[in-house]
């Protein structure tokens, strides 16, 4: 029987190394790959050549090394053009709108599991292989979407974009491990990357923080910073220097303030109690569904699930409703703290993402 081909995507951290190292020890004929999302060869870039913590040109560096040593073909895969209309493009428009961007699942959803899909079907490999502490299972209806079995590094919430035709070609071993479980195979395995630190930053944001990447890329128009009557408390350095619940840099007296509103027309700061931050629901667009029977229960009305307004959220029960715009409306059995448009919201039952979509709104 001829060897399953599985084409690994490489970041060049312990995650995807480990990844390539146990589909080799499991019989797979294996191929490597790195997304190129620059010019490393221009410093004065707009992302720079050494712009962030991740994807730089020593972590495509320490991918090749460990794809020699594995024995595995490597290739490099120009993504520059997709990565700053798909990624950058639309992390500084979502603050040009007062939204805040989830760029790392952008990444996913358009250079992983697109592009990097696509190399892998060109290749004739019959899976794209990722780092991502999640699990694929198959079922009666087709593919479902599982958790990673370690709470602290599940990555399911990054991954709802996910259609059926994507789960069917990818796969994610690491995803029954648990990182230290992970570093234990990195360290068995000889591989170099095994006691690399994990990134952390925006892959792009070269600059100390967001705020400075996007003072040169974003108008940044000094305004108000009102209460909810509309009294004017002070004011702001422009709205991209604020999120949703922030408290800190606010520079009011009184208080303490939370951030509550980026009113993008008035240009201003809507800011409030702590109690204000609270609502009991959300309204959420571009939804992608996993599971086709929660889908069809959400024309209904889909109770008995729980839902993620940002990764580090424990998640909520609620209810899931349909509207007949295409979006859907969640309302949760306790309110939720700092509901923030521009971030997915991410539907769960027990283990299993049944699928999510884009806060554009809170429901007070």
């Amino acid at each position: 029987m001829a060897r399953k081909k599985a084409v690994v995507a490489m970041s060049g951290g312990v995650d995807s190394s480990t990844a390539l190292a146990l589909l080799v020890e499991q019989g797979y004929e294996c191929v490597g790959v790195s997304m190129q999302l620059w010019d490393y060869s221009r410093k004065d870039d707009v992302l720079g050549a050494t712009a962030g913590s991740c994807c730089t040109l020593d972590d495509i560096h320490d991918a090749r090394r460990v794809a020699d040593k594995l024995g595995v073909p490597f290739y490099v895969v120009n993504v520059e053009e997709a990565f700053s209309k798909e990624v950058v493009d639309y992390f500084i428009s979502s603050y040009t709108s007062g939204s805040t961007p989830n760029p790392c699942i952008k990444c996913n959803q358009i250079l992983k599991f697109e592009v990097l899909l696509r190399k892998a079907i060109g290749l004739e490999a019959d899976y794209l292989v990722t780092g991502h502490y999640a699990r694929i299972e198959k079922s009666a209806w087709g593919y479902r979407l599982l958790k990673g079995v370690d709470p602290s590094k599940d990555q399911s919430y990054f991954l709802f974009t996910m259609t059926q035709r994507q789960l069917q070609r990818v796969r994610f071993p690491l995803g029954g491990l648990t990182k230290t479980e992970v570093r234990e195979h990195a360290r068995r395995l000889g591989l170099r990357t095994s006691e690399k630190a994990e990134s952390q930053e925006i892959c792009f944001v070269e600059e100390p923080s967001y705020a400075e990447f996007l003072s040169t890329r974003v108008p940044n128009a000094p305004g108000d910073i009102v209460d909810t009557n509309g009294k004017f408390l002070g004011g702001h350095r422009g709205l991209f220097n604020y999120t949703i619940g922030q408290r800190k840099g606010l520079n009011l007296s009184g208080g303490p303030f939370y951030v509550l509103d980026i009113d993008v027309p008035k240009n201003r700061v809507v800011v409030g109690g702590i109690e204000d931050l609270f609502s009991k629901g959300l309204i959420a667009n571009d939804v992608n569904w996993i599971d086709p029977e929660a889908e069809e229960q959400a024309k209904e009305g889909l109770s008995g699930v729980e839902a993620k307004i940002r990764y580090r959220h424990a998640g909520a029960t609620c209810v899931v409703t349909s509207n007949d715009d295409g979006t859907i409306r969640i309302e949760f059995s306790e309110p939720q703290k700092s509901i923030t448009p521009g971030q997915a919201v991410v539907i769960y039952r027990n283990d299993g993402v049944l699928g999510g979509g884009w806060i554009t709104g809170a429901i007070k």
